[in-house]
């Protein structure tokens, strides 16, 4: 196949095996994982997990990719269209609340042929990069009922030097605006997990803040009010081409770091990621996230980065999961930590 099916519209020659195009990926759908997952918004993954499949390639080059290994290399295996629709309602039969199809808009068409012949009754989701085109997209309706592109960019600078894409901007408006015309406003059900809508992502980039301000502004102006849904992402990762780009600075790279386990020893950057992370919007309001979040703007943020911390040590031991070896290390150099400065022996 002669290959426009993106936003390069590269023109590229891909048959079903072997790859071909800026996405280096072959027509037929090359995948990396398929089972239920459970680190998405809590609308998407709830109790049951979200049916996710995670497809090799991708048609961008962010260059702080956090899933490289699969989007930039051979990674995954090559199935036909008849295997990928088994592969969503072998999911389905696991009981997940939704198909979600992760960096998929390279495969689009040998997508929609597997989604008509699976023919689910769950909702599907189309989790892209937001580098999508109308056209392809146009396909998909009835087929997708949500949407939760990435919005990366409003700086075409930034885009081009990050992702190799200066049209990023311009694209990724459109398509989300042609996203919000299939879908309308979003819809939860009675367990509050999302059946349809447009989720937006937006991730902040070191050294980037009015970039992130600007995309948020462009969602408030052209979604006004409760239509969509907004994840703001505090996990920036280095990743290994990270050291060309000097300008994102290491503090935020250690915040961005210590965001998911914590540490010690935590500036207040640190500190602020940490709880952000931990009390965002779209976490299921737990008593113990309600407490925290009454916190904010009344306990200082030491006192409130303990509250997060140890509340989640509680969590991981009463819910009887893994516990990071660490995690009791730096639990205990807390608690010595804080005693010193209350002056207790």
């Amino acid at each position: 196949m002669i290959c426009n099916v993106c936003p390069r519209r590269c023109g590229a020659e891909r048959s079903e095996y072997e790859p071909g195009g800026v996405c280096a990926s072959p027509a037929l759908p090359r995948i990396a994982r398929a089972a239920p997952h459970y680190g998405e918004e809590p609308c998407i993954s709830g109790e049951r997990g979200s049916g996710t499949v995670f497809f090799s390639g991708c048609n961008l080059r962010c260059v702080f990719c956090q899933n490289h290994e699969i989007s930039r290399s051979k990674l995954g295996k090559t199935v036909s269209v008849e295997r990928l629709a088994d592969i969503f309602l072998e999911l389905q039969d696991k009981g997940v609340h939704n198909i979600n199809l992760v960096t998929p808009t390279h495969y689009t068409d040998a997508i929609i042929k597997a989604l008509e012949r699976a023919k689910l009754r769950i909702p599907v989701a189309w989790n892209s990069s937001g580098y999508d085109s109308v056209e392809s997209l146009k396909k998909l309706e009835g087929l997708v009922r949500i949407y939760m592109p990435d919005f990366k960019y409003m700086d075409s600078q930034l885009a081009k030097r990050y992702s190799a894409a200066p049209d990023y901007p311009e694209t990724a408006k459109a398509a989300i605006r042609e996203m919000f015309r299939q879908t309308g406003p979003f819809l939860l059900d009675d367990e509050d997990m999302l059946q349809s809508g447009v989720l937006i992502r937006h991730l902040i980039l070191p050294g980037a803040e009015d970039n992130s301000r600007a995309v948020i502004d462009f969602v408030a102006e052209n979604f006004p009010g409760d239509d969509i849904l907004f994840s703001l992402m505090a996990q920036y990762t280095p990743m290994p081409n990270a050291e060309r780009f000097p300008e994102l600075p290491d503090d935020v790279w250690q915040a961005i770091d210590r965001h998911t386990l914590g540490n010690a020893h935590m500036s207040p950057l640190d500190m602020v990621v940490f709880v952000a992370d931990g009390i965002e919007p779209l976490r299921k309001p737990a008593d113990a996230i309600k407490r925290q979040r009454k916190l904010v703007g009344k306990a200082s943020l030491s006192d409130l980065y303990w509250e997060c911390f140890s509340d989640g040590v509680s969590y991981v031991i009463e819910t009887r999961r893994y516990l990071y070896p660490g995690t009791l290390s730096i639990y205990n150099d807390i608690v010595l930590e804080r005693a010193q400065e209350r002056g207790d022996k």
